[in-house]
C-alpha cells in the first residue's frame, strides 16, 4: 500500500478564496491542513471531509510560534504552505501604529517564521512549494491603506528572498490576486467601480487564484515568480 500524500498547509482558510482552495485540492485527493482564527460556518465542511483544521492568531510572535509548535505535533511532512491568512485594516487615526504592526505580523512575520521552522516539513516532500498570497494593490500603492500596501509588498520580497534560500529543494513563488470576490454587503455602485478598474471587467471568483495556485505547484520550472492575476489592471 502506497503512503499518502503529505498535507498542504492552507492558512486562513475558514472562508472566501483559502476555503475554495481548500475544498478544490480536497477534490483533487489533496490532503489539506486549514488554519482559522474565528469559527465559520465553511470550517464544518472541512472537518466533515477529514481536513485538520488548527487554531492559528498571527497577530503577534507568541501566537505564531505556538502554531509552529501545533503544528509540528500534527504533522512531520507537508507537500507546500499557501500564506493566505491575511487582514484589511484601514489607518483610523490614533491607531496607526497598532494597524501597522498587526499587517506586519500577519502580511510578514507570520510567512518569514513559519517558512524558516517549517522547511524541514517540506524537505520531506518532493516537490515541495510555498506560496504567498499578496495583492495586486502593491504594483501603485494605496493612499487610503498604506499599511496594506506595504505589508505585502514585503511579502512579494519574501518571495524573492526565500526561493533564492531554499532552491533547489522548495520552490517559493507568490500569487498577486486584485477583485477575486466582491461582499454580499457591495453595492450596485462600488462594484460598477470595481469592475471598470480592469481591462477583462469581470468578477472572476476564487477559481482564476485556485488555478493559479495549481500552475505553481504543478510547474516544476517556476520559482522566485510572483503570478499577477488582475484582469488586466495595469492595462488601463
Amino acid at each position: 500500500m502506497s503512503a499518502s500524500p503529505a498535507p498542504i498547509l492552507i492558512t486562513g482558510a475558514s472562508q472566501r478564496i483559502g476555503l475554495y482552495c481548500a475544498e478544490r485540492l480536497l477534490d483533487a485527493g489533496q490532503p489539506v491542513i486549514a488554519t482559522f482564527r474565528r469559527e465559520r460556518p465553511g470550517l464544518e465542511r472541512l472537518r466533515e471531509r477529514g481536513a485538520p483544521t488548527l487554531h492559528a492568531d498571527f497577530a503577534d510572535e507568541a501566537g505564531i510560534l505556538a502554531f509552529i509548535e501545533r503544528l509540528k505535533a500534527h504533522t512531520d511532512r507537508l507537500r507546500a504552505i499557501v500564506h493566505n491568512a491575511s487582514e484589511w485594516l484601514g489607518e483610523a487615526p490614533g491607531t496607526e501604529a497598532q494597524t501597522f504592526q498587526r499587517l506586519f505580523s500577519v502580511h510578514m512575520l507570520a510567512p518569514y517564521l513559519i517558512n524558516l521552522h517549517c522547511a524541514e516539513l517540506l524537505e520531506h516532500s518532493s516537490p515541495a512549494d510555498i506560496v504567498h498570497i499578496g495583492d495586486d494593490v502593491t504594483r501603485k500603492g494605496s493612499d487610503r491603506h498604506i499599511a496594506y500596501s506595504a505589508s505585502k509588498a514585503g511579502l512579494d520580497n519574501l518571495t524573492l528572498s526565500f526561493a533564492a534560500r531554499l532552491a533547489p529543494r522548495i520552490k517559493v513563488n507568490g500569487i498577486a490576486p486584485a477583485l477575486i470576490l466582491f461582499k454580499p454587503e457591495d453595492d450596485a455602485d462600488y462594484r460598477a467601480r470595481t469592475l471598470a478598474k480592469s481591462a477583462l471587467g469581470i468578477e472572476p471568483g476564487a477559481e482564476a487564484v485556485y488555478l493559479g495556485l495549481r500552475y505553481l505547484l504543478d510547474n516544476p520550472y517556476v520559482t522566485g515568480t510572483t503570478l499577477t492575476v488582475n484582469g488586466g489592471r495595469h492595462l488601463k
